[in-house]
C-alpha cells in the first residue's frame, strides 16, 4: 500500500501536511527539512519544485521559488538530494509544482526517478484531467504515484465528483480564490464551501490548504476535512540561519 493511502487509514483526522520549496532557504536544506518535519510531528510533506512562474503561489512562495532557483535548484538536483531519503524519512512525500519542469526533465524519466527515491504522489495543478487520464495515469500507476487534484469554492459539484472519482491519495481543497499565503483565516464563506463539499459524501480524504497558518487555523480547518496544509507560514519560519530549528519551533507551536 502507498504510504499516503496508509496514512489516512491509520490517521483519518487532523493530518498535518507541511509544504516547503526544495532548495530553500539553502540549496542543501531539502533532506534536513524533511527529517525535521518528521522529527517534530508532521504527517505528510509536500516538496515544491521551484519554477520561475508558479501558477497559484502568493508572494512568500514566489520568493522562495526565486531564491531556490538562484541557489541552483533543479529537478535533477532534487532527485539527487532525495536518493537516500528513505533511509531516514518514513513519512509520505509528495512533489508539487508546475508541469513544465516535469516535461523538461522528461515525464517517463521523472516518474522513474520518483519511484526510485521513494516519492508517493504528485500535485501538478496545471495538468488537465483529460490529459492525465489519457496520457499520464498509466505511467503514474506503473510507478506507484498517486495523483492529487485541487478543488476551489468555484468548482462545480459535477467537477468535484469527477475529481473524487479520478483522484488518489486525497483531494486538495483550496480554501478560497486567493493565492497561497492568505492571512484572513477561516471565514464564514469558506465554512459554507467546506460544508457543501462534506455533504457530497466523497470517497476520498480531503485536506484544506491556503490560509492555514497556525494552531488555531489548523484545528479549525481540521473540523471540516481530514486535516490541513501549511505552506507559506512554514516557509517564513524556516527562513533563518538554522532552518531545522525554525521548523521545530513552528511545528511545536502548531501541534502543542
Amino acid at each position: 500500500m502507498n504510504r499516503l493511502e496508509k496514512l489516512f487509514i491509520d490517521k483519518p483526522s487532523k493530518v498535518l501536511n507541511i509544504y516547503f520549496t526544495a532548495g530553500f532557504p539553502n540549496l542543501n536544506d531539502t533532506l534536513p527539512l524533511l527529517e525535521a518535519a518528521q522529527e517534530n510531528g508532521a504527517d505528510l510533506v509536500e516538496v515544491g519544485i521551484p519554477f520561475s512562474d508558479p501558477v497559484v503561489d502568493g508572494e512568500t512562495i514566489q520568493k522562495a521559488n526565486i531564491k531556490a532557483l538562484n541557489n541552483g535548484m533543479s529537478v535533477a538536483l532534487l532527485f539527487e538530494q532525495l536518493k537516500n531519503m528513505r533511509q531516514t524519512v518514513k513519512l509520505p512525500i509528495i512533489l508539487m509544482g508546475d508541469i513544465n519542469p516535469v516535461f523538461q526533465f522528461g515525464i517517463k524519466e521523472f516518474c522513474e526517478k520518483c519511484q526510485e527515491v521513494g516519492v508517493d504522489g504528485l500535485i501538478l495543478p496545471n495538468l488537465p484531467m483529460a490529459e492525465y487520464l489519457e496520457d499520464f495515469k498509466p505511467l503514474f500507476d506503473k510507478h506507484g504515484l498517486l495523483n492529487i487534484f485541487l478543488i476551489t469554492p468555484q468548482t462545480s459539484d459535477t467537477r468535484i465528483r469527477e475529481i473524487d472519482q479520478n483522484s488518489s491519495g486525497f483531494v486538495y481543497m483550496v480554501s478560497s480564490a486567493s493565492t497561497t499565503g492568505s492571512t484572513s483565516g477561516i471565514t464564514a464563506e469558506m465554512k459554507t464551501y467546506f460544508d457543501r463539499v462534506n455533504k457530497m459524501g466523497l470517497k476520498i480524504p480531503r485536506l484544506i490548504g491556503f490560509g492555514i497558518k497556525d494552531k488555531s487555523t489548523f484545528e479549525e480547518a481540521s473540523q471540516y476535512a481530514n486535516g490541513a496544509i501549511i505552506g507559506s507560514a512554514f516557509i517564513r519560519a524556516i527562513d533563518r540561519e538554522n532552518p531545522k530549528e525554525g521548523a521545530a519551533a513552528f511545528l511545536n507551536q502548531v501541534l502543542n
